[in-house]
């Protein structure tokens, strides 16, 4: 049997670049005790990949040069020396961007695909589902009443929080790059408000449709959007940090925020999300997740494009903003 894969072949600088991959064709090895064989059916591409790419580790380790590159993937067991693990077992983890993966079980999870399609576990019950789930839930702390606003909201983070904030009883505001995406957001998602931000004036839309202050802001952006929403905070308002894909490109030269003292003002706090921290606790939200999406309560919308050669093109994607929904490559 012969694995295809794509390899980290240089760090990029700036935006991602054809040269910074390499896909790879070698031979699988047999498997040894303790380990399973997956063919990889579906590759989560996510907005971390890219800090993932440079060197040195934050809250987690960067890829090295000539690896696999790192990513959430789903598939089914296919050959098993672990007792953890039967044949024709649905599994989801890191098994990387290629059509097979060897792996000794370590942080692979069993998953259940009756309750929703195998993407579904990269997405709104995987670790972006995950990120929604626990960020708003543990760090936003949400009250009935409140107003929540999110950034990138029509991504599966953001639109998945909006969701979860109006079963709490909450007003949700949303901004995104597209009428398209306003209106997904609207009348897909049940958000009260859509501010299209690349063809409106954010802090004029955020005071209209938050006179009072916001309660929550969900960030997905950071940057000059960032600056806007702590102008608008409400009193006790917290701040919860998950994503900066304005500024992944170009961290060494990141856009801090100005309005940080109207944390001060507000009485607020401002905090962040690694959805790992809550990992233990998955199984639970995923059965509480996969209740509201039976019952209607949240709508799931997914981009799929077909085929590993296809990975960096839609890579780009998550940095240009022409996907809608979550992206997730099929193999």
């Amino acid at each position: 049997m012969t694995n295809r894969k794509v390899t980290l072949a240089s760090r990029p600088n700036g935006m991602i670049a054809d040269n910074n991959f390499k896909i790879v064709e070698e031979e699988i090895p047999a498997i040894e005790d303790g380990e399973i064989l997956v063919q990889i059916e579906a590759i989560s591409l996510d907005p971390a990949i890219r800090g993932w790419m440079n060197e040195g580790t934050t809250y987690i380790k960067g890829i090295e040069i000539g690896a696999v590159m790192r990513s959430f993937s789903a598939g089914k067991v296919i050959q098993s020396k672990n007792d953890s693990f039967a044949v024709d077992d649905y599994v989801e983890g890191f098994l990387g961007t290629q059509l097979y993966s060897i792996s000794n079980g370590e942080g692979i999870r069993v998953i259940n695909v009756s309750h929703g399609k195998l993407s579904h576990y990269l997405g709104v019950l995987g670790m972006p589902g995950m990120t929604a789930y626990f960020g708003l839930l543990r760090r936003g702390e949400p009250k009935s009443g409140e107003v929540i606003y999110i950034s990138a909201a029509s991504g599966v983070v953001g639109s998945t929080v909006g969701q979860i904030a109006k079963i709490k009883g909450c007003t949700v505001i949303g901004s995104a790059g597209s009428d398209t995406k306003c209106k997904f957001l609207v009348d897909e998602c049940g958000f009260d408000y859509a501010i299209n931000y690349k063809t409106e004036d954010l802090d004029a839309k955020l005071k209209e449709y938050a006179p009072d202050g916001i309660n929550i802001f969900y960030d997905n952006v950071g940057g000059a959007t960032l600056d806007t929403a702590l102008l608008n905070l409400a009193r006790g308002a917290r701040v919860v940090i998950c994503g900066a894909i304005s500024q992944y490109n170009d961290m060494a030269n990141i856009y801090g925020p100005k309005n940080y003292m109207k944390i001060v003002s507000a009485r607020g706090y401002m905090t962040g999300i690694i959805v790992f921290d809550f990992i233990e606790e998955w199984p639970s939200a995923v059965e509480e997740m996969s209740g509201w999406i039976a019952d209607g309560k949240i709508n799931v919308k997914e981009h799929l494009v077909k085929g590993l050669d296809n990975y960096v093109p839609t890579l780009k994607m998550l940095f240009t903003g022409e996907n809608f929904g979550k992206l997730v490559l099929i193999t």
